[in-house]
């Protein structure tokens, strides 16, 4: 297949709009980053009950979007469906730029990024933190070598190989990032070995929902075509992804139900737990689950792409609760420190958070960062085809 690809011209007041717009917020992010190491954490809402707050759930939701980005050049390569190779290459760079600005989060999340210096250079193997930090830096490497592969035309006979090592370790990454959650069996809203495939699930709803989102905001600003084939398809393939995510929490939820042992943590999570339970019910479930597969699969909005784009933004509203849910309200449900036992002072009860405003510009920013690494690297390289018109994506898909 012949596939024309041109970078995009840049040029426009538009273009630097966008430029400015994400570097303001890239900077607020900055200036929360120092106001809080300058004054210490304790002008965030997180205290020694909550040591994850908003920014993690950010960091994490962008991790996990990065993973699932990728799915539309895995689809191409590995399962060798021709209509998505033309979107490989911008599906491996919104994959390396979620992820550079998950991991900006993460680091800067730490109070002491420094530190990260240590944890890249002594492993302690027996911790699932270490093993990520290694899938992160292979995650980098491993798809640039597909992405060259994919410019370099003499490396193209080589690209399903590069793809197949990309999705296993894609595979892998995530379910390393699920299984942080997993084996941390002292938090009962966290002990489930669930976890990991549900986190492999959510990443191919979140990264879709993303690339969707960047390929038709790409097109319309290029004025480049871009038909219904290609865009209904992915639609489709989101309303699944979306339907088996809300499977995999109904399954979590039952199966923890079932066990007396998590009939409190259950309890608070879907019926006592105020604005966690109003997150999960209205946030998850309505908004980012039940709406967005609505409008996706609705006869009378079905293909329409305006219907498709608040789809994707609604799944990514939905994603980031349902983060918070896990991580947030993981942490505020009490730890059972003496089994069978009340505690009357102290440790127990629910633990108070309020995500501050530093916390939520530097989740903010890391989305920025994802973007603004996007909108520069399409512009100097060349990730998009020039055409996605139904007669070119008819011809891949024959090819």
């Amino acid at each position: 297949m012949n596939i024309r690809y041109e970078e995009t011209q840049g040029r426009s007041l538009g273009f630097y709009a966008l430029i400015a717009g994400l570097g303001v917020f890239i900077l607020a992010a900055l200036g929360a980053v120092y106001y809080m190491e300058h004054h210490g954490h304790y002008v965030t809402g997180m205290s020694n009950r909550i040591v994850w707050g908003i920014p993690h759930v950010f960091a994490l939701f962008l991790i996990v979007a990065a993973s699932g980005a990728l799915n539309v050049a895995s689809i191409a390569s590995v399962f060798n469906k021709k209509m998505y190779k033309p979107l490989s290459r911008l599906s491996g760079l919104v994959a390396l730029a979620l992820l550079a600005g998950g991991l900006m989060v993460l680091v800067l999340d730490l109070g002491r990024p420094d530190r990260l210096i240590i944890a890249m250079t002594e492993y302690n193997f027996k911790s699932i933190f270490a093993w990520n930090i290694i899938l992160y830096n292979g995650f980098f490497v491993i798809v640039a070598v597909y992405l060259w592969m994919m410019f370099e035309r003499r490396m193209n006979k080589f690209t399903s190989k590069a793809g197949l090592a990309a999705f296993s370790w894609r595979l892998i990454l995530t379910t390393g990032t699920g299984s942080i959650f997993g084996f941390l069996v002292a938090r009962q809203a966290y002990d489930a070995v669930i976890m990991a495939p549900m986190f492999i699930i959510m990443s191919f709803a979140f990264g879709l929902a993303f690339f969707i989102l960047i390929l038709m905001a790409s097109y319309k600003w290029t004025e480049r075509p871009l038909g219904d084939a290609v865009v209904n398809r992915l639609g489709s393939l989101l309303g699944v992804f979306v339907a088996v995510v809300m499977y995999f929490v109904a399954v979590k939820h039952l199966g923890n139900l079932y066990l007396a042992e998590n009939a409190g943590v259950e309890n608070f999570i879907l019926f006592d737990g105020g604005i966690y339970t109003q997150l999960f019910w209205l946030g998850q479930i309505v908004l980012g689950g039940l709406i967005p597969m609505a409008l996706i699969y609705h006869p009378a909005l079905k293909d329409n792409r305006s219907t498709l784009g608040l789809a994707s933004i609604l799944v990514l509203i939905g994603g980031v609760i349902q983060l918070y849910i896990i991580i947030v309200g993981g942490q505020a449900y009490p730890m059972e420190m003496f089994p069978g036992k009340e505690i009357l002072e102290g440790y127990g009860g629910i633990a108070a958070y309020t995500p501050s405003l530093p916390e939520i510009m530097l989740g903010v920013g890391g989305i920025a960062v994802a973007l603004i690494a996007v909108t520069f690297l399409v512009k100097i390289l060349p990730f998009l085809p020039e055409s996605l018109a139904d007669k070119v994506a008819d011809s891949h898909q024959q090819a």
